[in-house]
């Protein structure tokens, strides 16, 4: 158990983070319930949304404090009322599922923003190749909106170490800047896919050029790159309206589907 004392300013060395604000909180109540440590409540906190977090408190035998001071000692912005601290915990990837792969991720908006966006288009499998941003960071966190605890996520020292375990019968679709095929030419096969993508400074270097099928977004001269968050995106957006995820969990909504 969380001792008062321990609830400080996030640091990537302890054993446990934090949720700040009501959505996230409630998201990971409902979601990974099991590593909740305790609920922090704010007096300011509406009446309404205090009887939600004491109904599932009461219901999980999860301990609620209602102390403004620790609240406002570590949260990040004066509007959080709500804040759940939970213990770090560990996935693994599903072999037969889709996966994407971020490459050294630096930016904790843009890890956020992925990880929304993969459970938006539903990959629920995201590997990330050290090193890399803190995916326990509260700013993370923050960014996915709760969307964090609907994953599984695994960390691996390198590429060959990630494809050793789940490379098996699985496509591999680098995305880059020099990549083979234009992302509008491409129709997956009705396998398992990885798909990979560089930092937000660097990207992937020429060497992936040789793994897989290389990937081109094309876009205007005008401008050097695209974000990493919003290449992610319309990645997911192109290979989840072509193929069905093996799970069949996903139901492709587009208007070009057949």
């Amino acid at each position: 158990m969380i001792s008062n004392k321990e609830l400080k300013k996030y640091n990537k060395k302890n054993s446990h983070s934090y949720t700040f604000s009501m959505f996230p909180t409630f998201e990971l109540l409902q979601n990974k319930v099991q590593y909740v440590e305790m609920v922090l409540l704010h007096t300011n906190v509406s009446k309404e949304n205090r009887k939600k977090v004491y109904d599932i408190c009461e219901k999980n035998n999860i301990d609620i404090t209602i102390n403004d001071h620790i609240i406002e000692r570590i949260r990040d912005k004066d509007n959080c009322l709500l804040i759940g601290v939970f213990r770090k915990y560990s996935c693994e990837l599903v072999h037969n599922r889709n996966h994407v792969v971020l490459v050294n991720p630096s930016d904790s908006g843009n890890m956020g923003t992925i990880i929304r966006t993969c459970v938006g288009f539903g990959i629920h499998d995201l590997a990330v190749i050290e090193p890399a941003v803190d995916i326990f960071s509260p700013k993370v966190v923050r960014a996915t909106m709760g969307a964090l605890f609907h994953i599984n996520f695994q960390s691996f020292s390198s590429f060959e170490e990630y494809y050793k375990k789940y490379g098996n019968e699985r496509k591999i679709y680098p995305f880059m800047l020099k990549g083979a095929v234009a992302l509008d030419e491409i129709y997956p096969e009705n396998v398992p896919f990885s798909l990979v993508f560089g930092n937000e400074a660097t990207g992937l270097d020429d060497g992936w050029l040789d793994v897989g099928k290389s990937i081109l977004i094309p876009h205007s001269k005008e401008i050097d790159s695209l974000n990493l968050s919003l290449a992610v995106g319309i990645g997911l957006y192109e290979f989840t309206k072509k193929v069905k995820s093996p799970d069949k969990k996903y139901q492709c909504r587009h208007n070009s589907c057949g």
